[in-house]
């Protein structure tokens, strides 16, 4: 475990420099020339050469890229990602501010995905061909299919404007949660449901599925304690994937119901050309994203022990 253990972390560590590398490059692959950009919004009118001197110089923008880089990936560090342009706060605190909401959202969508996903997709598998196969083959089909600004407007009408059951945007309790977790987890629960699907008739076929059934036990305990836990490991990897997907999409969605997220922020910012903002978003979706892969890399050896075992599927 030890060896299987280092040799993650030492790529992840190499994957989050990377990521480090091409978020900071942002600031100089955006067109135009940066202290130019944010003095011109925030003047009003184009900034003088003395204006333009002093923000450069200020901000670092004359040392050469490698030293501006290595400034601040020593910020970044020792947790200081900048402070906005324009809203004068430090680009912590107003991560800190939104991430709650977006977190919430996330982790919503997801718990939609998986409760509802796995069993629809077990469900199917298990009534191979038939009606409620067919059925839920249909709703995994159009959960796919839909984008998330067009579910989200959709929901809106039916359950806030027509049945006036559900608040429109904002997010206060939980009641501000349903429609946007919906809206986001809907695609998810398709593709979990689908993925569960597939591999779980793969494993029915199996011998020892066979063989379980064969010893009279209960087919419940054969679907659910023999086949779904060996059918786990790309449902584990899709749902660790999909993070990168809810962050990505909670960008849409946050601005459909107006929730205060990360989404909100990004956008504003980038709107705004307020360039430690999109750094510091962009890079903690990133670093998320990386640190989610590895988590669900470690936990496929509690899922399939032999991946972490010599001879097993390391190698």
């Amino acid at each position: 475990m030890s060896h299987y253990l280092l040799s993650r972390l030492g790529s992840t560590l190499v994957v989050l420099l990377g990521v480090t590398v091409l978020t900071y490059s942002m600031l100089f692959l955006a067109p135009g020339d940066p202290a130019e950009t944010v003095l011109r919004q925030q003047m009003g009118h184009p900034p003088s050469e003395e204006a333009l001197a002093d923000f450069r110089e200020r901000h670092g923008f004359d040392d050469p890229f490698p030293v501006q880089y290595a400034n601040w990936l020593a910020d970044v560090v020792r947790g200081d990602l900048g402070s906005s342009y324009f809203q004068k706060q430090p680009v912590s605190s107003l991560i800190a501010q939104a991430l709650p909401n977006t977190l919430t959202l996330g982790l919503s969508s997801m718990a939609v995905a998986v409760v509802v996903g796995l069993p629809a997709g077990v469900v199917s598998a298990v009534h191979r061909d038939g009606l409620l196969d067919q059925m839920a083959q249909v709703v995994s089909l159009a959960g796919v299919s839909m984008p998330n600004f067009w579910l989200g407007y959709l929901l809106i009408i039916v359950f806030s404007l027509r049945l006036d059951l559900l608040p429109v945007a904002g997010a206060g309790g939980l009641d501000h949660l349903v429609l946007p977790a919906l809206t986001l987890g809907t695609s998810m629960t398709a593709v979990i449901a689908r993925l569960v699907r597939t591999t779980m008739l793969d494993v029915l076929d199996e011998a020892y599925v066979r063989t379980a059934r064969s010893k009279g036990l209960r087919e419940r305990i054969v679907v659910y304690k023999h086949a779904l836990r060996n059918a786990l490991i790309p449902v584990i990897t899709v749902v660790g994937l999909q993070l990168g997907y809810v962050l990505n999409g909670a960008v849409v969605v946050e601005i459909v119901f107006q929730r205060p997220g990360l989404g909100k922020l990004l956008v504003d910012a980038v709107f705004a050309r307020d360039y430690p903002i999109v750094q510091g978003v962009v890079l903690l979706v990133g670093v998320l994203f990386v640190l989610t892969n590895l988590l669900v890399d470690l936990s496929y050896r509690y899922v399939d022990p032999r991946i972490s075992r010599p001879g097993g599927y390391d190698g």
